[in-house]
C-alpha cells in the first residue's frame, strides 16, 4: 500500500485506514499451540506409520486431518477485509457529504426615505414613492412603474447599480445610484438612491442586473 499522502480529504482517510489495518494486525494472534497441533498427529494416535494400501492383514491407521496454514492465513484475510469495509462505510461511503440546497441570496435592511415632511406620515396615493422596473429610463415615465412604497417602509435590498439615470429630490438631492429591493407583499423593483438614507453596505448588482 503507497504511504504517501494524497490531495484533498482522501489523505485523512488513508490515514484512518492504515491506523485500523494496524489495529487489526496487532489484535490477530496466532492461537497458542497452533503449529504443533499442525505439525503432530491428534492426540492418542500411534507414532507408528500406516501400512501401504492393499496390504492383507495390515492395520489401517485413520487418516487425521491436518489444518493447513492457509487456513490462518484465510481468517486474518478476512479480518483485513472487515476492516476496510468498516472504514469505507465511515469515512467513503456514497452520500457521505452533507449537500445543502443553495439558499436566496442575502438582503440589506433599506428604509424608504421621503424628504417631503408633509408625506411621512400619510398612508396615500400623493405621497406614494415609485418602484420603477428599469433604474436607466426616466422615473416618472409611463410603465416604468413597478410599485408603491411609503416613508419608512423597509424593504428588502439585494444589490445597487452606481449607473442609473440622475434622480433628484424635492430638498435638491442628486444620486444615481438604484437599489433593487422586494416589499413585504414580494413587490420587486428599483428604488432611487434619494429615497433612502440607507448607511449599510449594499453589493453591485451583476452585469444582468441581478
Amino acid at each position: 500500500m503507497d504511504t504517501g499522502s494524497r490531495d484533498g480529504g482522501h489523505g485523512g482517510a488513508e490515514g484512518l485506514l492504515r491506523a485500523k489495518l494496524r489495529a487489526a494486525d496487532e489484535e490477530i494472534e496466532t492461537p497458542r499451540g497452533l503449529w504443533e497441533r499442525v505439525k503432530e498427529p491428534a492426540a492418542g494416535g500411534s507414532s507408528r506409520r500406516p501400512a501401504p494400501l492393499g496390504g492383507r492383514g495390515a492395520p489401517r491407521w485413520p487418516v487425521v486431518p491436518r489444518r493447513r496454514p492457509f487456513v490462518v492465513a484465510g481468517v486474518v484475510g478476512l479480518a483485513v477485509a472487515a476492516v476496510v469495509l468498516g472504514v469505507w462505510w465511515l469515512v467513503l461511503r456514497p452520500g457521505a457529504m452533507d449537500v445543502r440546497p443553495a439558499g436566496p441570496p442575502a438582503t440589506v435592511p433599506l428604509v424608504v426615505y421621503n424628504s417631503e415632511a408633509p408625506c411621512r406620515t400619510p398612508h396615500t396615493l400623493e405621497c406614494a414613492l415609485r418602484l420603477a422596473k428599469d433604474p436607466h429610463r426616466p422615473y416618472a415615465a409611463r410603465g416604468n412603474s413597478a410599485g408603491r412604497v411609503w416613508h419608512g417602509e423597509v424593504l428588502a435590498a439585494r444589490c445597487v447599480v452606481t449607473d442609473g439615470l440622475l434622480v433628484e429630490d424635492e430638498q435638491g438631492i442628486t444620486s444615481t445610484r438604484w437599489y433593487r429591493v422586494r416589499t413585504a407583499q414580494g413587490v420587486e423593483g428599483w428604488l432611487p438612491g434619494v429615497r433612502t438614507r440607507n448607511t449599510r453596505e449594499v453589493p453591485v448588482c451583476p452585469v444582468d442586473g441581478g
